[in-house]
């Protein structure tokens, strides 16, 4: 067990702080957590997020996750240039 420290961006801010979450929220988990498993202890469909940041690089939602990691969630519609920057294009889930 330990924390990872977690923000949404957009609607998913909105989301979080309407579950009780602080920006950035401190997070308790499990070793090995996945992206999946962290969006399903949050209710929050994948559907809803493009892109998971962990320790500022963009991820799958199938990278494990690890207590002491720092992840953003960002929600679908991020303008183009910015998804080329971020390294969103392309990023895919296999």
């Amino acid at each position: 067990m330990g924390t990872i420290e977690l923000r949404g961006f957009g609607p998913l801010q909105k989301k979080l702080l309407e579950k009780g979450y602080s920006f950035p929220a401190t997070v308790e988990i499990e070793e090995n957590l996945t992206g999946y498993a962290l969006l399903e202890r949050l209710d929050i469909s994948k559907n809803q997020v493009e892109a998971v940041f962990i320790n500022g690089i963009v991820e799958g939602l199938s990278h494990p996750i690890s207590p002491g990691d720092r992840v953003a969630l960002l929600p679908p519609g991020t303008p183009g240039p910015y998804r080329v920057f971020l390294g969103i294009i392309q990023k895919k889930e296999s």
